[in-house]
């Protein structure tokens, strides 16, 4: 992955939140990364939806951004990361006994952050993937992206 760091490139982030203020968390999440990360030039509406994965009493709030970066995707990436654990986010993967792959465990969060899109770029690393591997799957995602990019 060959990224040039002066470049900008477009990012688009799903943004969930089903734990305390859900409104608010999601506008936290937005004004952190607009500082941290680049740009955010458009966002979608914020939906309410069923937990996806898991159950819980707790419905959440999920939106889309598209940011504008100077930052790589692994940059964007650990610092989506800082933001989450900063605000309040437990650990999202697992290693199960006798394996080296992580596996996810979904559980109630004040906000879930992950990299959609990031320009056409494909990776395909053990801790990131780009385009997300399950955001065709999730109407969540779909349904907030499709309104921001088809705007």
């Amino acid at each position: 992955m060959n990224i040039e760091n002066s470049v900008k490139h477009c990012v688009y982030l799903g943004l969930g939140s089903n734990l305390g203020d859900r409104e608010e968390n999601i506008r936290q999440a937005v004004s952190l990364i607009q500082e941290r990360i680049g740009k955010v030039v458009r966002q979608s509406s914020m939906i309410e939806t069923e937990p996806w994965g898991f159950e819980s009493d707790n419905r959440f709030l999920n939106a889309v951004i598209l940011c504008e970066t100077e930052k790589t995707p692994r940059e964007v990436l650990r610092i989506t990361q800082r933001i989450e654990k900063e605000m309040g986010r437990k650990k999202k993967t697992s290693l199960i006994a006798n394996s080296q792959e992580p596996i996810v465990r979904y559980h109630d969060r004040p906000i879930d952050i992950d990299i959609l899109l990031y320009d056409d770029l494909t990776v395909d690393e053990p801790d990131l993937k780009i385009p997300h591997p399950l955001m065709r799957q999730r109407d969540f995602v779909m349904i907030p992206l499709n309104e921001i990019t088809n705007s």
